[in-house]
């Protein structure tokens, strides 16, 4: 008989083997919500999730958040919701917030952490991350595999292709929502199935209470609209520093409520007290990518293009035919946007009656 110095795996123990590398991959997606409901987002970050392979969990937090739960369980590619209800995370404080996430991370060992780059993700995925002495990779915008992943630098004038480094260690992404399509959401008639909902132990849910001392929610101010939220609207209107005040900027408005649309503002549009700033378009501000963007009185400085390229249709209007914002509008109108608000207004009237 002959006997090779290798030994040979006995199939028990194949079978182990292939199972643990089938498991490797496992996503942890934090869900975004707000007065009870899912935010849009979170169906972007899933969707990346998904393409990562393996298993999905979402962690959703908050205070009376069964209806949030119930939706995040519905959504498909979501195979887990755990639910850690408190009224220490009511607001989505940072501090609590990431405590929770780092210590369910630390019980449940996830291969990946992902979060939609939005104001709530990058609050909390970074300082997770750093209790958990992880490099988080930001703004993420294409996945190439488990640990390479694409980026925008330079406000968005070149692309980064990134690699995390380091076996068996966890993955931490804030992921771009406009790079990503939305998970599908279950109809409550259909027949697909549900994800299981469970709660967090008593351990985690303690991480998070344990931090609630370092701030304390005061107040939020934030603008009642009827119009849809600039983040996912699909049209776009957005005003510069031309219009030259505040009250030159309800043309904006105007047109925007004629189309149907939301309303966005330059840097520098927000900056003179013309528009809120959760209202701004840009690297410092929201990232668009509606069906139709129009730019009106904005010279489409690097940051504010960092926020709207990906805008499936740009128009834009200014009086500087050299202004770089033509190069990457699909249409321009070069002339004087005070002539030409109130013939553009006048018209789409017409159509809309």
């Amino acid at each position: 008989m002959l006997k090779s110095g290798r030994s040979v795996a006995q199939p028990s123990r194949l079978h182990s083997l292939y199972t643990s590398i089938a498991r490797a991959i496992s996503s942890l997606v934090l869900a975004e919500q707000n007065h009870g409901k899912l935010q849009p987002a979170t169906l972007h970050a899933v969707t990346a999730a998904k393409q990562l392979g393996g298993p999905v969990t979402m962690l959703v937090a908050g205070k009376g958040i069964a209806e949030v739960a119930s939706a995040a369980s519905a959504v498909e590619g979501v195979e887990k919701v755990l639910v850690a209800d408190d009224a220490t995370l009511e607001h989505g404080l940072a501090e609590p917030t990431a405590a929770l996430l780092a210590q369910v991370q630390t019980k449940r060992n996830f291969s990946h952490l992902i979060a939609a780059s939005t104001t709530f993700g990058r609050n909390i995925l970074p300082r997770a991350a750093a209790l958990l002495n992880i490099q988080p990779v930001a703004d993420v915008i294409e996945i190439q595999d488990k640990d390479t992943y694409v980026r925008p630098i330079y406000a968005g004038n070149a692309l980064a292709t990134v690699k995390a480094l380091g076996d068996n260690k966890t993955r931490c992404l804030t992921v771009r929502p406009t790079a990503f399509s939305a998970a599908a959401v279950a109809s409550s008639s259909g027949s697909s199935a549900v994800a299981p909902i469970e709660p967090v132990d008593s351990e985690e849910l303690d991480a998070a209470k344990a931090e609630s001392g370092h701030s304390t929610w005061v107040s939020k101010t934030a603008a009642v609209s009827e119009r849809p939220e600039l983040s996912q609207a699909k049209v776009v209107v957005s005003g510069g520093r031309a219009l030259k005040n505040k009250e030159n900027f309800a043309a904006i408005e105007r047109l925007a409520d004629l189309l149907g649309g939301a309303v966005g503002a330059s840097r520098a549009a927000v900056d003179a007290g013309y528009a809120p700033n959760d209202l701004q378009v840009g690297q410092t501000g929201k990232v668009v990518a509606p069906e139709l963007y129009i730019a009106i009185g904005i010279s489409g400085a690097i940051q504010h293009v960092a926020g709207m390229k990906d805008s499936k249709v740009i128009v834009a209007i200014n009086s500087d035919g050299e202004a770089p914002i033509f190069q990457v509008s699909d249409y321009g109108l070069v002339g004087d946007l005070f002539k030409i608000l109130p013939e553009l207004e006048k018209e789409l009237k017409k159509v809309k009656n």
